[in-house]
């Protein structure tokens, strides 16, 4: 059996033990050494080690559990509650001016964690049964709040971000500007849709009433949006403007909006040791669970290229019609039916390293191509049947809210994320002036 063959089937084997129902990280890395040993024996052996240890030991790489922590511990102490309120009452005066507001919310909350279930879930729990007692549309209610919670998976600190830069050999810095431009582009297209629904259809989405509005003062308001909105923002720009601006390093930026974060939620006086605790717990879940798959995928990318697997995913996108725009639509399309079944992680580092050397050959503008694969997945979220946004509501939504409902809601919010993703890929430097005008691309 050639080596080529081999590669092969030790994609198919993966495929095989994930559907069997094994833990990505485990299969990927059973595959690669299954395979890797029919391949090169116990000589194997004396290649991943080096690989293993070079994500151990890659600097960069601390900034994931950092801003997994800070991202959690702002979701977990109910600031975002708070934001929620204050916007609501600020945008609610105009028709479909609470959905803008969630949109601006997950923006924030989407700079702030990075979390899409997260984000999702927070803003389902705090805003969906309000939405529903104002009048607002099933349907619109859900499409607003899954739309507004997958934008933490393109706004900078993205993780996704982090895991990319270090994919396409691009510093977080580059990646991070890059993707500002098109993740507020994003929310912007979102808002304007809403706007426009809202003019037409005000029955859709109707104003917040007179009454509860007038309840609460300017100078109130004002005073709330100062101590409830404007730090968690002061430390998404603090963060982002030291990393962007090239002040810090990614890893010292991410600890320092760790810290960050403890001094808002100590001072806002919802720090306790059970939100702690909580923090701590899940900051560790997610760091093992992408180091677990990290080290999978090292063990299986070793064996693949060294079974020339590289040589086969040339031969299949040489092969496709269209040339250049021929194989990025290929890669677009099987990142985005694959986003239907599998987490983001398990895409970048088991998927994307298939495809990335072809590109790379093909002297592809890789910022470019990070933020157009980024946008990608944020669309497999929310599309039916298998989204996972779409998930996550429905396991938090009130009873009367049926899947139907969530399904419908989306469609139109699919569409204009389809457009963003025409956008940035046919007019690239929608993604590239920010980190050209920085000086992060030459």
């Amino acid at each position: 059996m050639t080596n080529e063959a081999l590669a092969g089937l030790e994609v198919a084997g993966f495929i095989v033990l994930l559907l069997a129902g094994i833990p990505v990280g485990f299969a990927i890395a059973a595959a690669g050494i299954l395979f890797g040993l029919l391949g090169f024996g116990h000589n194997l052996f004396s290649l991943v080690p080096l690989q293993i240890y070079g994500v151990a030991t890659n600097y960069t790489l601390l900034a994931v559990p950092l801003f997994v922590f800070m991202g959690v511990l702002l979701e977990k102490s109910r600031i975002a509650e708070e934001m929620l309120d204050v916007m609501g009452l600020m945008a609610g005066r105009i028709p479909g001016g609470m959905s803008v507001g969630i949109i601006i919310i997950g923006i924030m909350m989407g700079a702030a964690t990075g979390i899409v279930g997260a984000t999702v879930v927070t803003v389902s729990l705090l805003s969906l049964p309000t939405l529903l007692k104002r009048g607002y549309n099933k349907g619109l209610a859900c499409g607003t709040i899954c739309a507004s919670g997958t934008l933490g998976q393109i706004i900078p600190p993205s993780l996704i971000l982090i895991l990319l830069a270090d994919l396409v050999g691009e510093s977080i810095g580059t990646l991070f500007a890059a993707a500002l431009i098109p993740g507020i582009m994003l929310g912007g297209l979102y808002i304007v849709y809403i706007l426009i629904l809202a003019r037409i259809r005000p029955d859709l989405a109707p104003p917040i009433p007179f009454e509860e509005r007038a309840g609460v003062s300017k100078r109130e308001l004002s005073v709330r949006a100062i101590k409830g909105v404007a730090p968690p923002i002061l430390l998404i720009v603090a963060v982002l403007g030291s990393i962007m601006g090239g002040i810090a390093a990614p890893t010292e930026a991410a600890s320092m909006g760790a810290l960050g974060a403890l001094f808002i939620v100590l001072f806002s006086g919802k720090l306790n040791l059970q939100v702690l605790r909580a923090t701590m717990r899940s900051t560790l879940n997610v760091n093992a669970m992408i180091m677990l798959i990290l080290f999978g995928s090292r063990t299986f990318s070793v064996t693949f290229r060294g079974l020339n697997g590289d040589d086969l995913i040339d031969r299949l996108l040489s092969s496709i019609p269209g040339g250049f725009w021929g194989t990025i639509i290929f890669l677009m399309g099987v990142l985005f039916l694959l986003g239907f079944f599998m987490e983001w992680i398990e895409i970048c580092y088991i998927v994307l390293p298939l495809f990335l050397p072809f590109f790379i050959h093909q002297h592809t503008n890789m910022v470019w191509l990070a933020t157009v694969i980024c946008v990608n997945l944020q669309t497999s979220f929310l599309t039916p049947p298998f989204g996972w946004a779409l998930f996550f509501i429905k396991c938090v939504a009130p009873p009367e809210v049926t899947t139907g409902d969530i399904y419908r809601g989306v469609i139109p919010f699919i569409a204009v994320q389809l457009l963003g993703l025409a956008l940035v890929m046919g007019f690239p430097q929608i993604s590239l002036w920010l980190p050209t005008a920085i000086g992060w691309i030459k």
